[in-house]
């Protein structure tokens, strides 16, 4: 279900006085995962939390819109079960 349009998009404070502030290079850490990316966002550096690290974001104008934690994935895929060949011995 998605956000009401009359509310209008959840964007979490503390990161909008952290971008206002921020100088440098320095990317900004943040666990607000489902934040969504404005357009003052564009150009920073973010390290979203994904349940066991920060992982590096660079934010694009493709991803306005969209929220932080599409791009920080909390579960890694490992493959699909190995086909293993077994050879039955006759005896």
């Amino acid at each position: 279900m998605t956000r009401s349009s009359r509310k209008g998009p959840y964007i979490d404070e503390k990161l909008i006085l952290k971008v206002s502030k921020k100088t440098g290079s320095e990317p900004i850490k943040t666990y607000a995962r489902s934040s969504q990316i404005s357009p003052d966002f564009v150009g920073t550096n973010f390290e979203v939390h994904n349940g066991k690290k920060f992982i590096n974001v660079y934010i694009t104008e493709d991803m306005v819109g969209h929220r932080l934690g599409e791009f920080s994935p909390t579960r890694t895929f490992k493959g699909h079960g190995r086909v293993v060949k077994r050879i039955i011995e006759k005896t």
